[in-house]
């Protein structure tokens, strides 16, 4: 009767265990092989300004870009942590890239700026369907934000943060060390992810993309 009932069961958890969606691998902890590098005006080559050590990847900071993956993702929660080298700066993970330019791509960033963690900026012509125009501006500024809804919770330089941003059918949410700092939703439904180089040396780890 038991090897029956095993008999049954078996099938029923194989079948469930093949359905769970298995993480991404957008960084292979060795190299950044399948990524691509922006750098202002290409003054330097991008292998300068973008490495990868004992996996960790460090962004240097200086000159302005940013590098981002070669393939296009729908659907998703990427998870990674991230660090000031030696001081607390400003950076951020660009998301729903539509398409890659110089200095910024068209694309959403979730803002890693030391106090800011978790704003929502909108990049050379993106849009969020929650944003609109602060009352008594009548243009649209270089760089719109849908600020976070709650104080700053992020660790102090040195210490790692961890950032989780879910998009599901351009249901974006955000959220800095486990709480809820931003939410919003987009008519894009696709697009690269990047990681910024601004200001100050920013080091990430532990990049996780889990399919939804």
């Amino acid at each position: 009767m038991k090897k029956g009932i095993l008999s049954a069961i078996l099938p029923a958890i194989l079948l469930i265990t093949g359905c769970v969606q298995q993480p991404t691998a957008i960084f292979n902890g060795d190299d950044l092989s399948n990524w691509q590098f922006i750098v202002e005006e290409n003054t330097v080559p991008g292998e300068e300004v973008y490495s990868v050590s004992d996996g960790i990847i460090t962004v240097k900071g200086e000159p302005l870009g940013y590098m981002y993956t070669r393939e296009k993702y729908r659907n998703y929660t990427l998870e990674l942590e991230y660090r000031w080298v030696d001081e607390e700066s400003n950076s951020g993970i660009f998301f729903l890239i539509e398409e890659p330019a110089n200095p910024f791509p068209k694309g959403i960033e979730c803002q890693l700026m030391a106090g800011k963690a978790g704003d929502l900026v909108l990049l050379n012509g993106a849009d969020l369907n929650e944003y609109s125009l602060p009352e008594g501006v009548s243009e649209r500024p270089a760089f719109p934000v849908i600020t976070k809804k709650e104080p700053s919770n992020e660790q102090p330089a040195g210490d790692w943060n961890k950032v989780s941003i879910t998009v599901n059918e351009g249901v974006i949410s955000i959220r800095v060390n486990d709480l809820l700092q931003n939410s919003a939703t987009s008519e894009v439904k696709e697009g690269h992810i990047g990681l910024q180089s601004e200001g100050k040396a920013i080091q990430f780890r532990n990049l996780v993309l889990l399919p939804l």
